[in-house]
């Protein structure tokens, strides 16, 4: 008898313990497909993605081309940059001034804050082989620097004037994962 009432303890235990699990499952928020959720995931990955002026520049970095150096002369006249003129090859050579070393080599202006996600597809399998939404949403840009702000450096650099003024609308995919939404890479 003692045998029985031991099985039917362990019996019970283990039901109870995936009725546990599955009330716990059907209770992660952050799996679900919710505007709330893309924008956190959106918003955390541009926390360590931000917009930056430039990608593949490397300094000292050298050019001739009359527009770039009227690009870059904002950033030395914003005293993040230094230029020297070179008159035997008549070409601007451009340094990372002191000011400009907490900003080298890409010189990032701020990240994206969702504003609002304007659309979203459901759920489906996807290259990740988990389900991925497509999420077309608005942000603004956030933390940005006082050299960005400035009229003449915004001049130079519209496209970066035009994030940091408007915002602007962006697209993703994002990955459901027992953990929550996750940008692929």
């Amino acid at each position: 008898m003692t045998t029985r009432r031991s099985s039917l303890r362990n019996h019970l235990t283990a039901a109870s313990a995936v009725a546990f699990a599955l009330v716990l499952a059907g209770c992660n928020t952050k799996a679900k497909p919710t505007e709330a959720n893309f924008s956190q995931t959106i918003n955390t990955y541009y926390t360590s993605h931000p917009e930056c002026l430039f990608t593949g520049v490397r300094f000292p970095y050298a050019t001739s081309d009359p527009t770039e150096t009227k690009q870059m002369n904002t950033l030395v006249k914003s005293q993040l940059l230094e230029a020297t003129y070179e008159t035997a090859i008549k070409t601007t050579r451009f340094t990372i001034g002191r000011a400009g070393q907490r900003y080298a080599p890409r010189f990032c202006y701020g990240h994206r804050t969702v504003t609002a996600i304007t659309s979203s597809t459901a759920p489906a399998k996807g290259a990740t082989g988990f389900p991925e939404s497509h999420i077309v949403y608005s942000y603004k840009l956030e933390d940005v620097p006082i050299w960005a702000q400035t009229a003449e450096v915004q001049a130079a650099y519209p496209k970066m004037a035009t994030a940091i003024t408007s915002g602007g609308t962006g697209e993703m995919n994002l990955a459901q994962t027992l953990a929550g939404w996750q940008v692929p890479e």
